[in-house]
């Protein structure tokens, strides 16, 4: 297959494009079968992007991709059809746009909602730079309901654009769109009247007399669906057009192309298009491990739970006694395990889509009344609400629990959803406590102490957990909940000389090295308050304290305890103290297990690190 595919797709015949579409689908499914992947909103834009791509040059102008999820044809079309094997891989391609992979991918997205904004800007310096080229935004609906999204809409007209907006509408963010926009957005899709009214009138004119008559179409438009939102932000609004249709969405294509004015251009599609499992379930199959292609059977060893599975299921349970607790979540209710929660209390299960800022806010309102606010949110996407973390729940010093999940290195999602900077970013806030489970059981019990002693555990809470599996019975689990100290640290192993504070469920990687080197390992399972009880028992008692953590060294947990200890000025003999944890740069994708290796995470590279600085320290290991 030859790399630059974009000539070759314009000399296809309509029928050869339908053949390469299926060859593109059967490709994908290979490929994220064996690597993992987004393939449900990518499988539904194969047709788009063959269409987009003959009419609209990626090399010259500029296409935008909002969030990379539905940009893998693109990848595929633009030198990349043999490497795409290497997807998500460690050292291959990512699996989002990245500006230092292709020229092409004019900007960088695995979060949701920058494409509009990117896209002003880009038109703005080619402005000032003299220089012409189309600006083509593909967004899609769910996509459309993140307040940056939004706030860009409305300064289209203000900055006198000219940018193309192709809406890839599938009624789909990751899970169902929620929301007055999706809403609108989906009576204009399920409008068969006007689309079935809107093709006959298109199919019996010549193409200029339907251009002198498309006023009656969009006035056809209003008076079956309502008052078009685009248009009243000042942007012209085509469509909708059939997202599986090439030809017509050519024509559509080369109708906005040259047009003088901002427009939206509505283009329905299927998710998960042309592979059946992933069309009857598009949510399940949005984002994916390693599965069987023929069956759709995702691998997953007997007996492993996720910590997203397990914290919603320990939730539904305490909420069953509660009907105080409140779980929200900004359009992840599969992601972070509260499906069942959604279904059992959907009165107390909330969704806003793709707007964490409001969320947070949100929560913050629920506990003024007397609630017990769950935002259970990737720690990623939880900071793109710092401000209301800030002015609207730790200054008013409300009791909100923030579920912090895929804390620490998430794997082949790459550098924009390792979270590894929540520590460091909620550390500095006051009235905020950290919290960090020892592990599945751990977390259970940390969630039924706080929730069912709320007068004890006052303030905003943040309680975060690993994008990583365990081997057990969740029933098991509830069944043995009980309550705990969350605020304590634990002693793994007790040694001599040297300590290992680890954070979190990181800490029984290092049971067997501490054990075999006669090293002390305190598991830290609250990382704001320190366990200072503890903590001035180990300064008292070793001579090299060593503080592990899945989190950015900057600002860390390592350097609270340091602070501490020199802050301690009656202690003449301190320890040397020494931290290890995610350096200052941005991790690529890959494994997590070659990831935690890569950063010296792994146990055979932390042993080694402290025999290294021991032995130069002088003491005998």
């Amino acid at each position: 297959m030859e790399e630059n595919l974009i000539q070759k797709i314009r000399e296809m015949s309509y029928e050869e494009l339908e053949k390469f579409a299926d060859e593109i689908r059967r490709y994908m499914i290979e490929v994220t079968s064996a690597n993992g992947g987004h393939l449900a909103s990518n499988l539904g834009t194969v047709e788009l992007t063959l269409a987009l791509y003959r009419i609209f040059d990626p090399y010259k102008d500029y296409i935008i991709w909002d969030t990379g999820h539905q940009a893998y044809t693109h990848k595929l079309l633009t030198g990349r059809w043999n490497e795409f094997k290497t997807l998500r891989t460690y050292g291959g391609i990512s699996g989002f746009t990245n500006i230092f992979e292709s020229p092409v991918d004019r900007f960088g997205a695995g979060h949701v909602g920058t494409s509009i904004s990117a896209a002003l800007g880009i038109e703005k310096a080619l402005k000032l730079k003299g220089e012409k080229a189309n600006v083509v935004v593909v967004i899609g609906d769910g996509a459309l309901t993140s307040g940056q999204a939004l706030e860009a809409l409305n300064q289209v007209k203000a900055q006198h654009s000219k940018i193309k907006i192709i809406l890839n509408s599938n009624g789909m963010s990751i899970s169902k769109n929620v929301g007055g926009l999706s809403m609108l957005l989906e009576s204009l899709r399920t409008s068969k009247i006007y689309v079935t009214i809107k093709e006959r009138i298109k199919h019996g004119m010549s193409e200029n007399v339907e251009f002198e008559l498309r006023k009656i179409r969009e006035a056809l438009k209003v008076a079956l669906v309502g008052e078009d939102f685009f248009e009243s932000l000042g942007l012209k609004h085509f469509g909708p057009v059939d997202g599986h249709d090439i030809k017509s969405l050519e024509e559509a294509f080369k109708q906005i192309k040259d047009y003088p004015y901002p427009t939206v251009l509505t283009v329905f599609t299927i998710k998960g298009k042309g592979y059946p499992h992933s069309e009857e379930n598009p949510t399940k199959y949005h984002g994916v491990e390693k599965f069987d292609p023929d069956s759709g059977v995702f691998e997953k060893p007997q007996a492993a739970y996720s910590y997203s599975e397990l914290f919603g299921k320990i939730l539904t349970k305490i909420a069953e006694k509660d009907d105080k607790i409140i779980a929200l979540t900004a359009a992840m209710p599969d992601g972070t395990g509260l499906t069942q929660f959604a279904k059992q209390f959907p009165e107390r299960f909330i969704d806003l889509g793709i707007t964490e800022q409001s969320v947070v806010t949100y929560a913050g309102g629920l506990a003024t009344m007397g609630y017990k606010p769950v935002v259970a949110i990737y720690s990623t996407f939880l900071q793109r609400a710092y401000d209301q973390i800030i002015h609207d729940i730790a200054l008013q010093n409300l009791n909100v629990i923030f579920a912090i999940d895929r804390a620490g290195l998430v794997g082949t999602d790459g550098p924009t959803h390792h979270g590894v900077f929540d520590i460091a970013y909620l550390r500095p806030i006051p009235n905020v406590k950290i919290l960090t489970p020892l592990s599945g059981q751990d977390l259970a019990n940390t969630l039924y102490t706080i929730l069912t002693n709320s007068s004890e555990y006052t303030g905003p809470i943040a309680i975060r957990y690993p994008r990583d599996t365990e081997f057990g019975n969740l029933d098991e689990i509830c069944g043995k909940i009980e309550k705990i100290n969350p605020f304590s640290w634990q002693i793994l192993n007790e040694g001599k000389d040297i300590a290992l504070l680890v954070v979190g469920t990181l800490a029984e990687k290092y049971l067997e090295i501490s054990k075999r080197n006669n090293w002390t390992l305190i598991g830290v399972r609250s990382v704001k308050p320190l366990d200072e009880q503890l903590l001035r028992h180990i300064i008292s008692t070793h001579s090299h304290i060593f503080t592990v953590e899945e989190g950015s060294l900057s600002g860390g947990f390592g350097e609270s305890v340091s602070k501490y200890l020199n802050c301690q000025a009656e202690i003449s003999n301190k320890p040397y103290i020494y931290n290890i944890g995610i350096p200052d740069e941005f991790i690529t994708h890959g494994p997590r297990g070659k990831l935690l290796e890569l950063v010296g995470l792994d146990s055979s590279s932390v042993e080694r690190r402290v025999r290294e600085i021991t032995k130069v320290k002088g003491v005998i290991v």
